[in-house]
């Protein structure tokens, strides 16, 4: 008995041996694991934040080219005549000076003209527009006939054509029809850049409603144009307000139509009248020119602040069809 007990007794110290020395095997495993894993986290914390540093620094980089041009704008507009043209150019105003934006109410015949003449061009050009659009881009949603793809894709076609060639004919046109120099000239010419684009808009928000509700108004005892005043209408309203902005802003910015169509300057807009009242043969009135277009700029910034949330619903409603 005592003979048996004293041979385990060497294969109870080895088993024990050997399971202590897989346990330090482990350990030393385990320890090793939870370095690479330490080490792992580390490298992609690094990356994390190597990739965050990397794409802050190119938002800057595009923030800072974006705003440059206006940071410039005004800059410019507060100073002198002659600061305006040193070398190398001064970033900040040495001597800052109102005259310029002091100036601009006593141009009766120059920049208040233009202003005014651009506000009448523009609003009728939007008005217009939406007269056209609202109607022309419903019945292409809904009515169903036959040509209705090749409507849509001559409405389109038309915007492929360069500018130049539907001035040509816009101009031997109104000239024939003694338009020239006249509001209706300007409002018809910058509808017919607008109307196609803006119809493609609005069919695009009405193709997002439904058409139960206008059954139901059609079973209540309403004509298609009640259906659209009255149903249609109030659901695309941030639609309409997208269509109306791009239309005023495109007729607001226009050079090329306005410059061609209009030789008086009583008539000039904004763009077309710049040129002619600033940049001159002997002299280029850099800080005036910059302050009017700081004082222009001002209709488009509110129009955006105060139908922000409905331009941009309208822009993305359209995006998708339901």
């Amino acid at each position: 008995m005592s003979k048996d007990i004293s041979n385990r007794q060497p294969l109870i110290t080895t088993l024990e041996e050997a399971n202590e020395g897989e346990a330090r095997a482990q350990s030393v495993m385990s320890a090793e694991q939870q370095h690479s894993r330490h080490a792992d986290a580390q490298r992609h914390r690094t990356r994390y934040v190597f990739i965050r540093i990397v794409t802050y620094a190119l938002l800057v980089a595009l923030l800072l080219y974006a705003f440059f041009p206006i940071f410039w704008l005004l800059s410019t507009s507060f100073k002198s005549q002659g600061e305006a043209f040193f070398y190398p150019p001064t970033f900040w105003p040495h001597q800052f000076t109102l005259h310029s934006y002091q100036i601009l109410p006593a141009d009766q015949q120059g920049f208040v003209r233009y202003f005014a003449n651009s506000l009448i061009v523009s609003v009728c050009t939007c008005l217009l527009t939406l007269l056209a659009a609202v109607p022309g881009g419903y019945v292409l949603s809904r009515f169903h006939f036959r040509g209705v793809r090749a409507v849509l894709l001559v409405i389109l076609a038309t915007q492929m054509f360069p500018y130049a060639v539907i001035l040509i004919s816009l101009y031997t046109l109104f000239r024939q029809l003694h338009m020239l120099n006249t509001y209706p000239a300007l409002v018809l010419a910058f509808t017919t850049f607008s109307l196609p684009f803006s119809i493609w808009m609005v069919k695009g928000f009405c193709d997002t409603l439904p058409t139960d509700l206008e059954e139901a108004g059609r079973i209540d005892g309403l004509s298609r144009v009640g259906v659209l005043v009255r149903i249609v209408f109030p659901l695309i309203i941030p639609g309409v307000v997208a269509v109306g902005f791009f239309a005023f802003l495109n007729s607001w910015n226009e050079l090329l139509y306005a410059v061609t169509l209009t030789t008086s300057p009583d008539m000039r807009t904004i763009p077309a009248g710049f040129i002619g009242t600033y940049v001159g043969e002997f002299q280029d009135r850099w800080p005036d020119m910059m302050a009017a277009s700081v004082v222009v700029s001002l209709p488009i910034v509110i129009l955006f602040t105060l139908f922000q949330k409905q331009l941009v619903s309208g822009l993305t409603a359209g995006a998708v069809k339901g």
